[in-house]
């Protein structure tokens, strides 16, 4: 066990791994034009979208039912997490290529991912007994930054093999493993649960405080992957171009990039608002841009970009604000079960709405479908007013 280290030496520790660890999420993503070339098919990023976020959602209902991140130690939990995630990530360079190859390896590097983000935002918990918004705004902005790494390596060297970016993304996320590790020893705030409960999760699931923050983090979750997973699309449509080139990748990468920086801002300012102002108004304002999209299509040449980074500012800021009023509606030692098993229905969310939307793009244009992904913010806002009140002039 590593000694024990500041607060402050452990988060820039985690936020970094994270960062490593997720870089791993949309690696496939970026190779999806070449598996279709390889296999003679057409829509494999939903496929492969789904496939990890069905993996995630597997994943983390299993740490979740066995509470595995609250009986064991966090730390080792993340490190054998990213490893394993890391070697199913590379298999798809070492093993022939095929349709069910790819999509099984994508799905257990999703499982084992439930052992990097939730469990990150567990051990971060463990040191930030005050101070957890501004935390896990830097952790989730970790995240953003992660899985939107592979269109920047896509963009940079266009050429690059889908081989290398797997070989890359993977060594990064046992580099971030190994950080957490060896150098990150669970912290003075954790409480070890060691007794495993069966009830435990329909306990937690009658907490109302727990409800409304996990009602407000599904109706984020609706739209985010799915904006993500689509955005290059997306961008290809408003801008009339025919294919996704080196541009449209790191204007993706930008796009989402700065959701990352939105989350470390929105987590600063949680300090002197308090998380739900933050998670609040980020999610209104996500679901305003969606509303916009309805209205107005055809957007002019000069403001999609801006527009588009706008959105990308406020679909992400909401999101460790949400996770931070999951963790405090719960006692010390049932944040990680918590935290995973929300983040498990939430990402199960993301697949409804990937295949939903993905179906939407037989038939319509990204510009005439995706602005409806403001339901998800708009029932969200109303699940929480529900459960918790809409109270965004008290902390």
């Amino acid at each position: 066990m590593p000694k024990q280290i500041s607060s402050r030496s452990a988060l820039i520790l985690i936020v970094i791994a994270q960062f490593l660890g997720t870089s791993l999420w949309f690696a496939g993503n970026v190779a999806a034009q070449d598996f279709e070339v390889l296999l003679g098919t057409s829509g494999m990023i939903s496929w492969i979208t789904s496939a990890v976020q069905l993996g995630f959602i597997t994943g983390t209902f299993l740490y979740a039912f066995g509470s595995i991140a609250d009986r064991y130690s966090p730390s080792a939990v993340f490190f054998y997490s990213a490893v394993l995630a890391a070697t199913f990530n590379i298999l798809l360079i070492i093993l022939p290529v095929g349709f069910v190859s790819v999509l099984g390896f994508r799905f257990l590097v999703g499982f084992f991912l439930a052992g990097i983000y939730p469990v990150g935002m567990k051990i971060a918990s463990d040191y930030y007994e005050k101070g957890l918004g501004s935390a896990l705004g830097f952790l989730v902005g970790a995240l953003v930054f992660g899985t939107s790494f592979p269109f920047l390596i896509k963009a940079l060297g266009a050429e690059y093999s889908w081989k290398i970016i797997l070989f890359v993304t993977s060594g990064l996320s046992i580099i971030g493993g190994s950080l957490v590790g060896f150098f990150v020893p669970n912290g003075p705030f954790r409480k070890a649960n060691s007794v495993f409960d069966l009830g435990l999760l329909p306990k937690l699931a009658k907490i109302k405080s727990l409800q409304g923050a996990a009602l407000g983090y599904f109706g984020h979750m609706w739209e985010l992957y799915t904006f993500w997973a689509l955005l290059p699309f997306l961008l290809m449509d408003l801008r009339n171009e025919t294919s996704i080139g080196a541009e449209n990748s790191l204007w993706t990468f930008a796009i989402i990039a700065i959701g990352g920086v939105s989350c470390v801002v929105g987590g600063l300012i949680s300090g002197k608002l308090g998380s739900e102002k933050v998670a609040l108004y980020s999610l209104a304002g996500s679901g305003i841009c969606g509303v916009l999209l309805i209205i107005f299509p055809e957007i002019p040449t000069s403001m999609i970009l801006p527009f588009l980074l706008i959105w990308g500012v406020l679909v992400t800021a909401d999101s460790p604000q949400f996770s931070t009023l999951v963790a405090q509606s719960v006692k010390a030692e049932y944040r990680g079960t918590a935290l995973t098993m929300v983040n498990s229905i939430g990402f199960g969310l993301t697949i409804i709405s990937i295949q939903f939307n993905q179906f939407m793009s037989n038939h319509f244009l990204p510009r005439e479908f995706l602005g409806w992904l403001a339901i998800g913010p708009i029932l969200g806002l109303l699940g929480y007013r529900y459960f918790r009140g809409f109270s965004p002039s008290k902390q």
